[in-house]
C-alpha cells in the first residue's frame, strides 16, 4: 500500500507521471543524476520529524543521540572519501554551501575573482544576479578561444584585481581545472583559494579527475550530481580556524536546523561512492562523455575546447541559425534531456543561448556503456541536422524509449 496515494491522490499520480517521463526520456543534464533507493529511503526516513540546531554533541535541542550520530557519520565518510580534516555536511545546497564560504572568510564588498558564467562559472561564482556579485565587488575569469583556461591570463586578471579570494571550479567546463595552478596564483596575490567541485566530486573521489587537496584553502560540493547522492550541499578544508569560521557561518548564520534526513541520505551516498564499484562508474562516465564529444565532432558540431575530459559536453551554435533553446525543444521532442545553456562568445540572453550542456552521469548509472552513447549521439545530431523536423523527432523518441526501457533506473548499480 502506498501512503501517499490513499492521503494525496494528486501528488501521487504527478510523482507517477515523473517516475514514467524519468524512464521513458533520457536524462542527460550534466547536473542530473539517478540516486539509489537507499538514499531516496533514507530521505524519507522519521528523522524528517527531528529538528538538530547545531552540532554533534553541542545542539540547542534535546533528543538528538541518533542524529547526532547520524551526522558524524556523515562527517567520517566524507573526511575519508576526500581525504581531508574537516567536514560540514550541513549546507542544504551548494549555493547555501559557496554563501557560507563568503560569509565566513569575506566582508561585504571584498573581491572575488570566480570564472564568468558565460564561460562556465556559476552564478554564485561572482554573477551579478546572485548574491555573490550583489553583496561582494566581483570580477571574472574565463576561457581562450580554445575553449580552456590560460592560467597565465589569470594570473595578470588577479594581479590587477587583488582580489580577496579566488573561486576555481565550474559548471560547464569540459576539462581538468588545474588546482595547482590556481595556488600558485592566489599565493601571488595573496588570496584565499577556494574550489568548488560541486560538478566533479563524484570523479574526483574516484581518483579520475586531481582533487584540489592539498591546493584549495576550502571546498565545495553538490552531494548529487556526478555524487549521485541526495540533493544537498558540503564544505571541506584542512585548516581548523576556517573551518570554525564555516560551521559558525552555516549556524546559526546561514540556516537554522539541518536537515537530519538529507544529512542520512547523504551518509549512505557517500557509503556508495566509498565502494570499489564506485571507481568503475566514474571512468565509464568519462568514457561515455568522451564517445559523445568524438561523434558530435564527427557529426560536424562545435565541441566548446575541442572534447572533454570529465562528464560533460557543451555545445556550440554560435555558427548555426538555431539556438539553444531550440535545440533543447527539438532534444526534448526527440526523448533526450538536455539544457540549453550560455557558451564563450554568447551573442545571446542566458533564456535563449547559443549551447547545450549534455552529460552522461545518469545514463551511465542506468549502465549505458560505449555503444548506446555513439548510438545517442549520433541521434542528437541526427535532430540538431533537421531541427524543424518534428516527424524525425517523434521518429527518434520512439526508438529512444525502447532503448531506455532495456535499462531499469532503479535496480541496484552493477557498474
Amino acid at each position: 500500500m502506498s501512503f501517499l496515494k490513499e492521503f494525496d491522490s494528486e501528488i501521487y499520480e504527478l510523482c507517477e507521471k515523473e517516475l514514467e517521463r524519468q524512464t521513458d526520456h533520457l536524462e542527460m543534464i550534466a547536473s542530473e543524476n539517478f540516486t539509489l533507493p537507499a538514499v531516496m529511503e533514507a530521505m524519507g526516513s522519521v528523522f524528517t520529524n527531528k529538528y538538530a540546531e547545531g552540532y554533534p554533541n553541542k545542539r540547542y535541542y534535546g533528543g538528538c543521540d541518533y542524529a547526532d550520530a547520524v551526522e558524524q557519520l556523515a562527517i567520517d565518510r566524507a573526511k575519508k572519501l576526500f581525504n581531508c580534516e574537516h567536514v560540514n555536511v550541513q549546507p542544504h545546497s551548494g549555493s547555501q554551501a559557496n554563501g557560507a564560504v563568503y560569509a565566513a572568510l569575506l566582508k561585504a564588498g571584498d573581491k572575488i575573482l570566480g570564472m564568468d558564467l558565460s564561460h562556465g562559472g556559476h552564478l554564485t561564482h561572482g554573477s551579478k544576479p546572485s548574491f555573490s556579485g550583489k553583496n561582494y565587488s566581483s570580477f571574472t575569469y574565463g576561457v581562450e578561444l580554445d575553449g580552456r583556461i590560460n592560467y597565465d591570463r589569470v594570473l595578470d586578471i588577479a594581479k590587477i584585481v587583488q582580489p580577496k579570494i579566488i573561486v576555481c571550479g565550474a559548471s560547464a567546463y569540459a576539462r581538468e581545472i588545474d588546482f595547482k595552478k590556481f595556488r600558485e596564483i592566489a599565493d601571488e596575490v595573496g588570496a584565499i583559494l577556494f574550489a568548488d567541485i560541486a560538478h566533479i566530486a563524484g570523479l574526483v573521489c574516484a581518483g579520475e579527475h586531481p582533487s584540489p587537496f592539498p591546493y584549495a584553502d576550502v571546498v565545495t560540493t553538490t552531494t548529487h550530481k556526478t555524487l549521485a547522492g541526495p540533493r544537498g550541499g558540503m564544505i571541506m578544508t584542512n585548516d581548523e580556524d576556517i573551518a570554525k569560521k564555516i560551521n559558525s557561518a552555516i549556524f546559526p548564520g546561514l540556516q537554522g536546523g539541518p536537515l537530519v534526513h538529507v544529512i542520512a541520505a547523504k551518509a549512505v551516498g557517500f557509503k556508495h561512492n566509498l565502494s570499489p564499484e564506485w571507481k568503475e562508474y566514474a571512468k565509464q562516465v568519462k568514457k561515455n562523455a568522451s564517445v559523445l564529444a568524438e561523434v558530435l565532432i564527427k557529426r560536424g558540431y562545435d565541441v566548446v575546447s575541442g572534447g572533454t575530459d570529465n562528464h560533460l559536453v557543451l555545445v556550440s551554435f554560435l555558427n548555426k541559425d538555431f539556438s539553444g533553446k531550440d535545440a533543447d525543444a527539438a532534444l526534448g521532442n526527440a526523448g533526450i534531456t538536455v539544457n540549453k545553456n550560455t557558451v564563450p562568445g554568447e551573442t545571446r540572453s542566458p533564456f535563449v543561448t547559443s549551447g547545450i550542456r549534455i552529460g552522461s552521469p545518469a545514463l551511465t548509472s542506468r549502465g549505458m556503456k560505449e555503444a548506446e552513447f555513439e548510438l545517442i549521439a549520433n541521434r542528437i545530431a541526427d535532430v540538431l541536422d533537421d531541427i524543424e523536423n518534428t516527424e524525425l523527432q517523434k521518429k527518434i523518441k520512439q526508438e529512444l524509449t525502447e532503448l531506455a526501457h532495456k535499462f531499469v533506473i532503479y535496480n541496484q548499480p552493477t557498474y
